[in-house]
């Protein structure tokens, strides 16, 4: 199996969990921020879904409307916001980034956050990923996405390179 790394250089790997989950005009502010900075390669979201329509029960299937669940601007782009922003996961060139991106998170969070640093993101394809998208996954992608989901629900890529 090829090495499908992002680069042969390894990365650092930042986590960013606020003590609430944060509502859709503060994830919108800190992930622009995140994302404007120069050396941020990757980054994504976690936490619980919010889903458009009842997934069970009696109304199965009946449009569900939430307010977090909208459409929010990042880089430009309109993104719809299908989780509740309970952590961010990013890899960065450096330390550099890493005290840029820890400045940001004080400067928009009005709240406490835990910043780490350590393995958050897979950095070789998987066995399920190969059998999966195949030898020529984009590097971008390995660990972000779950090999049973459909790979459309999944991911939003921003930076086109």
């Amino acid at each position: 199996m090829p090495d499908t790394s992002s680069d042969t250089i390894e990365h650092l790997q930042l986590e960013i969990v606020p003590q609430r989950l944060l509502k859709p005009e503060t994830a919108q502010a800190l992930l622009n921020g995140i994302l404007g900075l120069e050396g941020v390669i990757r980054l994504f979201v976690h936490g619980p879904r919010l889903p458009g329509t009842v997934p069970y029960g009696p109304a199965k299937g009946t449009a569900m409307t939430h307010n977090s669940r909208r459409l929010i601007e990042i880089e430009g782009n309109m993104v719809e916001l299908v989780v509740s922003v309970g952590s961010i996961r990013l890899e960065v060139e450096d330390a550099d980034v890493k005290e840029q991106v820890h400045e940001i998170c004080e400067k928009i969070l009005p709240f406490p956050f835990e910043f780490r640093e350590g393995n958050f993101m897979l950095r070789r394809q998987t066995v399920s990923g190969y059998a999966r998208f195949g030898p020529d996954q984009n590097p971008l992608l390995v660990g972000l996405t779950d090999p049973k989901g459909k790979l459309r629900d999944q991911v939003c890529i921003l930076k086109k390179e």
